[in-house]
């Protein structure tokens, strides 16, 4: 390979057609980028996620989708037709906002019925749609009840019943879960996951929340500064990510500058201050600036213990200990001030991993190595 390019992962649902396509799709504010010539396809059932940090541009790119801006370069397509210029009342879209946006003076029915009445739907059909989607949302029995009267995961399904029960084939949701507690967040991002596996929607879903993209997605789309710089399946995005930012973005990861020493058949030999040995599968491009692991494939040793032949090996000062409950974070200093972070299961007692101030070893399999891309 001669450069590098975000990955895409090539999943079982990128045989189904595409519903949503975005091509060379640019959008300014003033003089500043906002959407940077991004192209993405979500294919038709899935639950697709656009992950960034604020001001990635996101939330932009749902909202040029949606049609409540126009992108000033590119195309956005919608079952292949072009989406650019038509009205949002015309897209065959719905939004769900992270503010629910519900008609407060409306009992819980009458706000899922809204889109339906407006379609001119109207008798047993408009009873049986409204009562299905209370049904998938597991809202009937609050069906006369007014959204004052509900919790916020409670108000949170009464907007998604009320997107879907249009029948729009492609529903958009802008981190719906945002004004949630935790423990809501985690109980409503099940409820999601079973709604659209049993509708069918295809969900494209925006949020800034690393842990939500990667339990919720089919595949995620991994934005900064207005590109995208990798798309994939959840654990390629996680375990291969293809960027510095997308590793150091995505949960926690030991990131070592690294310049290429050789090539052995299929490994890549590195060269970093404080490493003894460092490692990777020559899968991409040799012109690499930086290799990562993450700290929970990460092996703690004494100074005298030889990790085993072949694994990539580290020598550093423990600095701190961190006990987190299902795990213990080490804190390892090297010789060139840089700090490296091993997670050890707490499935035994340990009392002699590691001290502040005691020389340890840190070992990994090298397949678990991944070089990064120049970006």
């Amino acid at each position: 390979m001669t450069g590098f390019l975000p990955a895409e992962a090539s999943t079982p649902d990128t045989y189904a057609p595409v519903e949503i396509g975005l091509h060379g799709v640019t959008k300014r504010f003033s003089d500043q980028v906002a959407v940077d010539g991004i192209d993405l396809r979500v294919h038709e059932g899935e639950f697709f996620s656009v992950l960034g940090p604020s001001g990635c541009g996101k939330t932009t790119v749902l909202r040029m989708i949606a049609g409540f801006i126009d992108p000033d370069e590119g195309r956005i397509e919608l079952d292949g037709n072009d989406m650019v210029g038509v009205p949002p009342y015309r897209r065959d879209v719905n939004t769900v906002f992270q503010s629910y946006a519900l008609f407060p003076h409306m009992s819980v029915w009458d706000n899922v019925a809204y889109g339906l009445r407006r379609k001119r739907v109207k008798g047993d059909d408009l009873k049986k749609r409204v009562g299905e989607h209370l049904e998938l949302v597991r809202l009937s029995q609050f069906a006369k009840r007014r959204p004052a009267q509900l919790s916020g995961g409670q108000q949170q399904r009464v907007a998604i019943a009320r997107a879907l029960a249009a029948g729009p084939r492609l529903l958009l949701l802008d981190e719906p879960l945002g004004a949630l507690d935790a423990k809501l967040r985690k109980e409503l991002q099940i409820e999601l996951m079973r709604i659209q596996r049993e509708v069918g929607t295809t969900f494209l879903y925006v949020t800034h929340d690393q842990e939500e993209a990667l339990v919720l997605s089919h595949r995620v789309a991994v934005m900064n500064a207005g590109k995208v710089e990798q798309v994939g399946y959840p654990e390629d995005v996680y375990e291969r990510p293809a960027t510095r930012f997308v590793a150091g973005f995505i949960g926690t990861s030991n990131i070592l500058d690294a310049t290429v020493s050789g090539v052995d058949g299929e490994w890549v030999e590195l060269r970093a201050p404080g490493v003894k040995r460092l490692r990777a599968r020559a899968t991409r491009t040799n012109h690499h600036t930086a290799a990562t692991v993450r700290p929970e494939k990460v092996h703690l040793y004494d100074s005298e213990t030889e990790p085993p032949t072949g694994w990539c090996v580290v020598e550093g000062v423990v600095k701190d200990v961190v006990y987190t409950g299902v795990s213990t974070q080490y804190v390892v200093e090297l010789p060139d001030e840089q700090e490296l972070v091993a997670f050890v299961q707490n499935a035994r007692r340990i009392d002699d991993a590691g001290a502040p101030g005691q020389p340890v070893r840190m070992a990994w399999d090298p397949e678990f190595t991944v070089l990064l891309g120049e970006k």
